[in-house]
């Protein structure tokens, strides 16, 4: 494997089914471009005269769209920047925080990253997407799951105030499990 001696950019992506490593080299000599995901390269471009541009590629499991952007800001020297679904990293991860909740646990010396997507209730843990119950209870809604055979629920509760919404908690074995920030 040659050595990554054109490497300009590295970028680490929360998706859902895990977090992403996203590394880019530009050859600003040779033109080349490559682009590698979790280590296994998505795009090589070998010879690229236009030194500016966009190269577009797909991350993870849920082949969420990804885009690299290569601009000159003078002279020799190039900026990239990484999107993902349309939108910059900043604002994907801004709205992320809105849209996700994310949970990290240890059972049995195992770690686990447990994702609940709010707008449509699927849960992830580790990259899979889990087989969910969900049912409605007198305060809220619960949704039922099993990791490493402990018995997992989300639990959803209005908070009773317009701007927070809902909350989400997660239980696991009767405890509660601290929102992880990524």
């Amino acid at each position: 494997l040659e050595k990554m001696t054109d490497l300009v950019a590295v970028w680490e992506v929360a998706l859902s089914d895990g977090v992403h490593k996203i590394e880019f080299e530009h050859g600003t000599t040779s033109g080349k471009r490559v682009v590698y995901v979790d280590g296994k390269e998505e795009i090589r471009r070998e010879w690229m005269f236009k030194l500016v541009g966009k190269e577009t590629f797909t991350v993870g499991a849920t082949k969420t769209k990804a885009a690299i952007n290569i601009d000159a800001v003078g002279g020799f020297a190039y900026e990239y920047t990484l999107e993902i679904n349309g939108k910059s990293l900043k604002q994907y991860i801004e709205n992320r925080l809105k849209t996700t909740n994310t949970w990290i646990l240890n059972l049995g010396g195992t770690d686990y990253r447990i994702v609940l997507e709010k707008d449509t209730m699927d849960v992830w843990c580790n990259g899979q997407k889990m087989e969910t119950a969900g049912e409605f209870v007198d305060d809220g809604t619960e949704t039922h799951f099993t990791v490493a055979d402990h018995s997992c629920c989300i639990k959803a509760v209005s908070s009773g105030k317009r701007k927070e919404g809902i909350i989400h908690t997660l239980i696991v074995d009767n405890r509660e499990i601290p929102e992880a920030v990524e």
